[in-house]
């Protein structure tokens, strides 16, 4: 059982270090890109403006479904789960 809760612990990090470089790729990289991303148009709007007034805020609740789906599946695929059958 140890290897099986190390190998759930192992993709659980996995899966936060992945979000989180997306997570400070939205949030940091718009604004150090920002000159460069305005050159982009959004519904009229500059790429960077678009992103600090909506588009990070849309990523970031991707992120959290994403991460609240998969780790349902991953609790369910090692048994861990809290659900009630």
């Amino acid at each position: 059982m140890e290897r099986r809760q190390r190998e759930h612990w192992q993709h659980n990090l996995r899966l936060t270090s992945l979000l989180l470089a997306v997570w400070f790729v939205v949030t940091f990289g718009v604004i150090w890109f920002a000159r460069e991303l305005n050159a982009i148009s959004v519904a009229g709007f500059p790429l960077a403006f678009y992103m600090s007034a909506q588009g990070s805020l849309l990523v970031y609740l991707i992120i959290i479904w994403f991460y609240a789906r998969r780790m349902e599946q991953l609790d369910q695929e090692y048994g861990v789960d809290e659900r009630e059958d």
